[in-house]
């Protein structure tokens, strides 16, 4: 058995991975290896390796990957070898390397099996961001039967899945908002109920506008992964005791929302990030995605790359011109139509 691999690694901050070799890991106390199946390249793994992140500068090179599915290589508490596993990893915050690899090193007790009846690269697809929507919905917003909610940013993976998610739960009108055209469909094809253009140039109170004329009535919860102009808009079509739920900055880092506003409705604007659980909450959380999933009722869309093209994947995901989640393949290597890179 060979002592190196292949695998994608970060030389500079700002810049797309490149394949390499890198040395396979061994098993440690507390630590197992899994052989890496499919990975996703996420929000999370563009905004560590850029060094511009709240985590501070990665320890470079690195392997990035923040998450991923494999299958044991050898017995664990968790399954014997061959078992088929999601895990989580701190690429990119923390010194070590991550999921965009043919072997990774985790955490025992991060590990959480995967259940048959879902693939191995829509499990990777759905993974942290699946969570994310999830929990800001139960956890953070408690969103109850009955109320409407509006998603931000609805053609992205968290969009896709708090959708879903949303229906799953209860919610009796679930409106999206979303920018591209491609997003739009995304959502639909997700179950919105109504989907509002979000478009270049919008004031709140325009964007607001357009919101409330598809909202039946003031919204019980907005899941927001943009912030900006749209969560400006957003908090103005807040019902009684609504709740804004961020996840993220995509459209702005900041937003202007007067006390007016919030108080009149006594609105809350919550902040939420994956960081905040603890293992067994994610674990709980990813295990109930699952079983949606593997119902039918969770998916989302995606494309596939080999690890020989994981540059022109990454550099495709940071421009913002990949109409889908890419997940990365390690084992696979190049073939017409596989790629997911147009």
């Amino acid at each position: 058995m060979s002592d190196v691999m292949r695998a994608a690694i970060v030389h500079a901050c700002g810049e797309a991975p490149r394949r390499g070799e890198r040395d396979r890991p061994e098993r440690r106390e507390g630590r197992t290896v899994v052989s890496v199946l499919a990975a996703p390249i996420t929000p999370l793994d563009l905004l560590c390796a850029s060094g511009s992140s709240y985590f501070g500068v990665p320890a470079l090179p690195y392997v990035p990957g923040v998450q991923g599915v494999g299958h044991l290589t050898e017995d664990t508490g968790w399954g014997p070898a061959g078992t088929r596993v999601w895990f989580p990893t701190s690429a990119g915050m923390r010194p070590g390397d991550g999921s965009l690899a043919q072997y990774c090193s985790v955490p025992e007790d991060d590990l959480v099996p995967l259940p048959d009846g879902v693939g191995e690269t829509q499990a990777a697809a759905l993974g942290l961001s699946a969570v994310a929507a999830w929990m800001a919905l139960t956890w953070r917003a408690a969103v109850r039967p009955g109320e409407q909610v509006l998603v931000l940013g609805a053609g992205g993976v968290v969009g896709q899945v708090a959708v879903q998610a949303a229906r799953l739960l209860g919610a009796r009108r679930v409106v999206a908002a979303c920018r591209a055209d491609a997003a739009r469909e995304a959502a639909r094809a997700a179950v919105a109920d109504a989907v509002v253009p979000i478009e270049a140039g919008d004031d709140a109170a325009t964007l607001a506008g357009r919101m409330a004329a598809v909202c039946d009535g003031g919204v019980d919860v907005v899941i927001d992964p943009l912030f900006g102009v749209p969560a400006e808009a957003a908090v103005r079509v807040l019902a009684q005791g609504g709740r804004l739920v961020n996840l993220g900055g995509s459209a702005a880092d900041s937003a202007t929302l007067d006390s007016s506003t919030l108080r009149s409705r006594s609105a809350a604007v919550l902040g939420y990030t994956n960081n905040d659980l603890t293992k067994d909450q994610r674990r709980a959380a990813f295990s109930q995605v699952m079983e949606h999933a593997v119902e039918g009722g969770l998916k989302v869309a995606f494309d596939m790359a080999p690890l020989d093209r994981v540059s022109a994947a990454w550099s495709s995901q940071a421009a913002g011109t990949a109409i889908r989640r890419i997940v990365v393949t390690p084992w696979a290597t190049s073939t017409p139509g596989n790629s997911g890179l147009g």
